[in-house]
């Protein structure tokens, strides 16, 4: 059973995919539970990610299923092997909520992650100074060990991006740059953080202007993952009050996929943003 007794993100990503493939090739559970000799409950279970299957059952459910594809049956099989394992950010499991770890797994598996944010600066793009600034201003007290606690695993998910392990366009909306929801001394500091992350070749920062209209008022904040060699979406992580909800369906990886393509062909180029960013820095200096 996947760690803490509930679906994992990576065990819900291989009972999804199987359950399509099965659907596709016009079986149903109790032919599935026929092929790897187990009960129809166990393919429930497996489908819904409360179980993981194992490589063997992968195995045997994609030949059934006509599945020849060997990057697909590649990736599948190593969602089996690794749903159970631990990530680095469960030492700080005590002070994380489920759907947290669930977003946190989604970026350290993804190959592209593409994020809207009209509020606040991305937590792949925060200073520590600025991380804990907004993690104490919460809606719940956070005791100052537990800021401290999680400004450390924001500075963790950031080795994905900083390694390059994964490629990452973002799309700010210009009040997040122009106007401070911290001191000015971190907003200084954010707004050079960015510039500097934006150097690297997997960075792609851009930001939607005011002059766009009510386009950022759209939608909430929102990250999109791919997990393949081509940035096709297949899995969207959004925010609210309570956490985060990730959402899998194809209607929602596409609704979603076309609202981030809109946001990014109406904001500002990288060129251009930066440029933006720093007449923002100058006219903090000069005030």
């Amino acid at each position: 059973m996947p760690a803490g007794g509930r679906p994992t993100v990576r065990s819900r990503r291989l009972g999804t995919a199987l359950r399509q493939y099965r659907q596709a090739a016009g079986l149903d559970q109790p032919q599935a539970a026929e092929i790897i000799a187990a009960s129809q409950a166990r393919v429930s279970r497996v489908e819904s990610g409360h179980v993981t299957a194992r490589v063997i059952e992968v195995r045997l459910l994609l030949d059934a299923y006509g599945v020849k594809d060997p990057d697909v049956r590649a990736k599948l099989e190593e969602l089996a092997k690794h749903s159970k394992n631990r990530g680095w950010w469960l030492e700080h499991a005590a002070h994380l909520r489920p759907d947290y770890v669930d977003h946190i797994a989604l970026e350290d598996d993804a190959t592209y992650i593409r994020e809207w944010q009209p509020v606040l600066v991305p937590g792949l793009l925060q200073t520590p100074a600025y991380a804990e600034a907004v993690i104490a201003a919460g809606p719940d007290y956070v005791a100052p060990e537990v800021v401290e606690q999680l400004v450390r695993v924001r500075e963790g998910r950031q080795t994905k991006i900083d390694g390059g392990g994964a490629s990452f366009s973002v799309v700010l909306w210009e009040a997040v740059v122009a106007h401070p929801l911290v001191t000015a001394k971190i907003h200084r500091e954010q707004l050079t953080a960015i510039l500097e992350k934006a150097k690297r070749k997997n960075v792609t920062v851009q930001v939607l202007p005011f002059s766009a209209g009510a386009l950022a008022a759209t939608t909430s904040a929102f990250s999109s993952f791919s997990f393949d060699a081509e940035p096709v979406v297949e899995a969207v992580s959004l925010e609210n009050l309570r956490g985060t909800s990730v959402l899998e369906s194809p209607e929602d990886l596409t609704a979603y996929a076309n609202m981030f393509d809109q946001l990014r062909s109406e904001a500002l180029a990288p060129e251009a943003s930066a440029s933006l960013i720093r007449g923002v820095l100058r006219s903090m200096k000069e005030g």
